[in-house]
């Protein structure tokens, strides 16, 4: 079974950046596609980015184009969340998925990293 385990994040001023990373236990690239999601309080879980490994596409929120892109090391079975021009709304916790293929939903989620961006 895929395990994640994510890490980055912390405090950060509005306007700032910081990288979220996320290690699978197995070859990121036996996974169809893996994803960032994150849930502020109160709030129900969202999508925030992901990236299929097949052709290296990716696709984000709406809220987040343009300032968050995500990216993968196959060599390091990573995936990485590249957050810039943060914004006091992007506060939450930021969780790592994967999904095994194209029609399985996104699974083996990780603990979470909290990021709180101060304005």
């Amino acid at each position: 079974q895929v395990q994640v385990v994510e890490s980055g994040g912390g405090l950060v001023q509005a306007g700032g950046s910081s990288r979220l990373s996320c290690a699978a236990s197995v070859r990121t690239f036996s996974t169809y596609a893996m994803g960032w999601f994150r849930q502020a309080p109160g709030k129900e879980r969202e999508f925030v980015a992901s990236i299929r490994w097949s052709d290296l596409s990716t696709n984000y929120a709406d809220s987040v184009k343009g300032r968050f892109t995500i990216s993968g090391d196959n060599a390091k079975n990573t995936v990485y969340l590249q957050m810039n021009s943060l914004k006091a709304e992007d506060t939450g916790v930021y969780y790592c998925a994967t999904r095994t293929n194209y029609y399985a939903k996104y699974g083996a989620w990780g603990q979470g990293t909290q990021v709180t961006v101060s304005s």
